[in-house]
This record gives C-alpha cells, sequence and structure tokens, in this order.
C-alpha cells in the first residue's frame, strides 16, 4: 500500500474519532451537567463554550474529517482499493450531510441565537429560553453524533477492505 494513502487512512480515522468523541461528550456529560445549573449559569456557560469552540485545536476535526475521508477515497481508488474508496467517500457524504450540515445549519444558528438574546435577568424567563435551547439542541446534537460514530464505523471499514488488499 503507497505511504501516502496508510498516512491518509491514519489521519481519516484519527479526525472522525475525534470529531465523534466530541459530538459524544456533549451527549452523556456537557448538556446533562448544564441542565443541573441554574438556566441564567447554563446559558452564559454555553454562550461561553460556543465562543470558545472556534479555534485551531476543533477545527482540524471539524472542517478536516470530510477532507482527509475524500481524499482517502481518492488515493484508495488510485492505488486499486475500489471497495476501501467506496467506504471512505461514504463515509465522507455522511459526515457532510448528518454532522456537518446539522451543525452549520441548526446548531450553529441556534448558538448564535442563545448569544445575541444575551442572559435573561428574570429566572423565569432564563428557564423558558434555556429548556427551549437545550431541548432542541440535544436532539440535533444526537443527530450529528449518531452520524459521527456511522462516519468513524464506515472508515474502519475502508481500513478493514485496504488490510485485505
Amino acid at each position: 500500500m503507497p505511504p501516502a494513502l496508510t498516512l491518509s487512512a491514519g489521519l481519516a480515522m484519527l479526525l472522525s474519532a475525534a470529531i465523534f468523541g466530541f459530538f459524544y461528550a456533549w451527549v452523556c456529560s456537557t448538556m446533562w451537567g448544564l441542565d443541573t445549573l441554574a438556566p441564567q449559569v447554563a446559558i452564559e456557560a454555553m454562550n461561553g463554550m460556543n465562543a470558545s469552540v472556534r479555534n485551531a485545536v476543533f477545527a482540524p476535526a471539524f472542517f478536516g474529517t470530510p477532507v482527509a475521508l475524500l481524499v482517502t477515497a481518492g488515493l484508495a481508488m488510485a492505488a486499486g482499493h475500489r471497495g476501501a474508496a467506496v467506504w471512505f467517500g461514504l463515509a465522507a457524504g455522511v459526515y457532510l450531510l448528518g454532522a456537518f450540515a446539522v451543525t452549520m445549519l441548526v446548531n450553529v444558528p441556534m448558538n448564535e441565537a442563545l448569544m445575541a438574546g444575551g442572559v435573561p435577568e428574570d429566572a423565569a424567563e432564563a428557564r423558558v429560553v434555556w429548556a427551549a435551547y437545550s431541548a432542541k439542541w440535544q436532539v440535533y446534537n444526537v443527530a450529528r453524533t449518531v452520524a459521527s460514530g456511522v462516519v468513524f464505523c464506515m472508515g474502519l471499514m475502508g481500513v478493514v477492505r485496504l488490510a485485505r488488499g
């Protein structure tokens, strides 16, 4: 197997695992933890986390995953590994639709609206804002988590196909 293909497949799997783990952590701890706080504190904390996530550590996993998967698909195809190429290509498509698009079309606009609304001074108003935000946000986060998990598994299938020759 060409070294570039080996490196590309490894990077694709690393990035796929990283983004899956990122979304998964929000499912099983972060949002549940925020939901236990006073709504005003939860809103303030969520706004802080959303502002901080746009960074050079997060960007490679979020933006680089589909690129690495597509590059790996192309390299696999060029090396005669059609089955592996299909798995990596499909994984890129699932990521773009199920994780990237959901994030950009639902979660990010919700985050921006939460930030723009500020933290309500009235506790009852904050409770209404947080309850509506958290419930919807979590549904879409679960969707992108499942999609990312599927992407990781599809990438593994691509690696298995590469290993089989």
